[in-house]
């Protein structure tokens, strides 16, 4: 399973964000790898909606609060990664 990694997309961002995409960009993607890791170890059969919500959760919450209010990850590409946790783990 490859690593979750987010990219911001720069038309939407304001010039302080385009300022501090990279940095931003890195620690989106580390709080959604680590939790990626963290659900894909306590999975216990749950289905890929509640999985996709499940990496939401645990992303955010390794996120200072601001940038987790302000995180929202294309639902599609999340769940991606939702239904390989759920197949990997039957």
């Amino acid at each position: 399973m490859a690593e979750p990694h987010v990219t911001l997309d720069p038309q939407t961002l304001t010039p302080v964000e385009e300022k501090l995409r990279g940095p931003l960009e890195d620690q989106l993607s580390s709080a959604l790898q680590a939790a990626t890791v963290k659900i894909r170890q306590r999975y216990a059969g749950e289905n890929v909606e509640q999985v996709t919500t499940m990496l939401l959760d645990q992303a955010k919450a390794g996120l200072h609060p601001d940038i987790a209010a302000g995180f929202h990850p294309d639902h599609e590409q999340l769940r991606h990664v939702a239904e390989e946790i759920v197949s990997r783990g039957h």
